[in-house]
């Protein structure tokens, strides 16, 4: 069984990855500092599960292209 998201960070993490796709990897770190830079949420564990949403998001997308 996986993890269930709230729907503000799935969205939240989906707006990113439209806006700044090209900037975001799959390194949880970067995307840290980036969702710090292009949002304005002050909650680290937020900012923490948007960027884990966003790496989790490209591993799956990397899969499914093989």
């Amino acid at each position: 069984m996986g993890n269930i998201r709230p729907n503000y960070i799935k969205s939240l993490a989906t707006q990113l990855l439209e806006e700044h796709g090209d900037v975001l990897t799959t390194d949880f770190a970067q995307n840290k500092e980036f969702v710090t830079r292009f949002t304005n949420v002050e909650s680290k564990g937020i900012r923490n599960r948007v960027a884990g949403y966003i790496v989790r998001s490209l591993r799956v997308k990397a899969v499914r292209k093989k």
